[in-house]
């Protein structure tokens, strides 16, 4: 059982890292969360939020895996 996430390779992400990561600024990081199609966050403090790595990856493999897909 892997319940400690440092055994896991999850890491939490902070905003530089994630539009880092995703090619996407600020601004539409937060718009896609608005909309329902970016993951939201996890707030680590009242001035802090940072996403699982995880949801990261799995946000970008979907986006890879639609940009595959013949029209």
């Amino acid at each position: 059982m892997q319940d400690n996430p440092h055994q896991s390779g999850e890491r939490l992400l902070r905003l530089p890292e994630v539009t880092a990561r995703t090619g996407l600024g600020k601004s539409a990081i937060y718009a896609g969360i608005l909309a329902g199609t970016f993951p939201v966050g996890v707030k680590l403090s009242r001035r802090a939020t940072a996403w699982p790595s995880s949801e990261i990856d799995a946000w970008i493999a979907e986006r890879i895996r639609r940009a595959g897909r013949k029209g």
